[in-house]
């Protein structure tokens, strides 16, 4: 019975498995998202100081762990194609796929380490955050590096970004699951939940990693055996002289000069710094704005779409990425961020079901946007591999050198949040849950003399964040040059000095 199932899992298609790859990390991430701070404040009742710490603390170690780690993996590839041995493509994806077996089931591990408290809760949240961030950068990195090796073409690319959208949605389903369980007063039932999710997520990781590497360890072999023999019969001009291999010094020279490299990662840090904002404030605006109007399975109904909508919609924006191209779809985004924002302005806090669909429509476009750039970095690799003529394209290195510009979006995000809504308003989370009423929805949360109602608060923060994120990001946006004519030549160029020979990728 057991071969039957292995021999079946055997013949799925290899975007299939890349794909699922998405489910194993969405489903603990989502919930991450959701609770960690909640859990902090609330739960094990972190005070300012130390909150602030761990973020600023955070802020450095997430914005260096990515290009720290795209280096020590692309290091090999940065030089030039004299600059070293050939290495082939099979031999690049099982170097990733090692890479995802190990440190999938230890960013699993770090997710469990949230939710039972180990130390003190500063401390707690520092080393949590860390160690969390860094597994899920590996995992990230590699990840999103298999896009960019798999696959060269647009079309192909889309249909792997097609199965990971599919598998993000699956796994957002964990954000349904979790409101059974969660309950600030008897954490027990929750800590049970995500030891649950964290074992499926292990137990993922290490089948579907060694589905892959079976699958391209024999070409890997074979194209091994093609190099000893063609190397035995001298077949071929003679190798140049090698040369030594680009430090890092000198590739951040190269991408210095990257100009759409550098427009890219200004509008995607804007795009981060929103998507994160939603994510952490979006309970805030169901209790401040919603509450009183709607109950709380509705609200929580609300939240869970929130999570699965945009992995569902982004199937949608994929089959227009193949029809228009990237670039036009994310800049029509953008557009449609900017008005929905104008019109909910203009409308005011009281419309409820305008309201109910602002917020629940700007998760939704902001996410989607997000799961999109993921094949805008994988051009920029293409880009990256034909303008510095490298033997491999260094797709982990470029991936992490996005995230070193972007990832402090993530931590500004709750940072710049919570400061805001105390500057207008006086609402401070730290003060609400350090006293003795822990539910604000039962005593109501009055402002200060001469600070605004916090349901206005709320209202402006939801409202005017992305207007600003959405112009600014249209001014980078047109800046950007990747597209049209010339991405078509740069994927022609790629192609031409690297055809894609993996049999299975045709099959997608």
């Amino acid at each position: 019975m057991g071969q039957r199932v292995w021999g079946c899992c055997l013949g799925v298609s290899t975007a299939v498995l890349y794909g699922s790859l998405a489910l194993f990390v969405s489903i603990l991430h989502n919930v991450f998202l959701l609770y960690y701070v909640e859990t902090f404040v609330s739960v094990y009742k972190i005070d300012k100081v130390s909150f602030w710490v761990g973020e600023t603390v955070f802020l450095i170690w997430n914005s260096l762990n990515d290009p720290l780690f795209g280096w020590l993996s692309d290091r090999n590839f940065l030089g030039s194609a004299q600059s070293g041995p050939y290495i082939s493509s099979p031999e690049v994806i099982l170097k990733r796929l090692g890479a995802l077996s190990r440190n999938g089931p230890l960013f699993a591990l770090s997710f469990l380490s949230f939710w039972v408290p180990w130390a003190p809760p500063g401390l707690h949240f520092l080393l949590c955050l860390c160690l969390y961030d860094g597994f899920l950068t590996l995992v990230d990195l590699n990840h999103n590096a298999l896009l960019a090796e798999l696959a060269v073409s647009a079309s192909d690319r889309a249909r792997l970004n097609f199965h990971c959208s599919l598998f993000s949605a699956l796994g957002s389903l964990s954000v349904f699951l979790s409101y059974c369980f969660w309950d600030k007063e008897d954490f027990f039932s929750f800590r049970i939940f995500c030891a649950t999710l964290s074992a499926a997520s292990i137990a993922g990781f290490v089948v579907v990693c060694r589905l892959l590497r079976r699958r391209f360890r024999g070409e890997a072999r074979l194209r091994q055996e093609e190099g000893l023999l063609l190397k035995e019969l001298s077949v071929g001009p003679p190798a140049p002289p090698q040369q030594s291999p680009l430090s890092l010094g000198g590739y951040l020279r190269q991408l210095s000069k990257h100009r759409n490299f550098m427009w890219f990662s200004s509008m995607n840090l804007l795009q981060v710094f929103h998507c994160h904002f939603n994510s952490n404030f979006f309970p805030l605006f169901l209790e401040h704005l919603l509450s009183d109007s709607i109950s709380a399975s509705t609200g929580s109904i609300l939240l869970g779409i929130s999570y699965i909508a945009p992995h569902l919609n982004n199937m949608y924006f994929l089959s227009l990425c193949q029809r228009y191209g990237v670039y036009l779809v994310v800049r029509w985004l953008f557009l449609l961020k900017l008005a929905l924002s104008l019109a909910m302005l203009l409308a005011g806090p009281d419309q409820l079901y305008l309201l109910c669909i602002f917020i629940a429509s700007n998760r939704v476009f902001t996410e989607g946007t997000c799961k999109l750039l993921s094949l805008v970095v994988s051009d920029l690799v293409d880009e990256d591999f034909v303008v510095n003529r490298r033997q491999q394209p260094a797709s982990a290195l470029l991936f992490g050198m996005v995230a070193l510009v972007t990832k402090p979006g993530q931590t500004f995000a709750p940072l710049f949040g919570t400061w805001l809504l105390c500057v207008y308003t006086g609402f401070d989370i730290f003060e609400r849950s350090s006293g003795p009423a822990l539910d604000p929805v039962a005593v109501p949360v009055l402002p200060p003399p001469g600070g605004a109602p916090l349901r206005q608060g709320c209202f402006y923060l939801l409202v005017f964040v992305p207007i600003t994120c959405s112009v600014l990001q249209l001014l980078a946006w047109s800046r950007f040059t990747l597209h049209g004519r010339r991405l078509q030549g740069v994927k022609a160029q790629r192609q031409g000095v690297q055809p894609c020979s993996l049999a299975d990728i045709k099959a997608i």
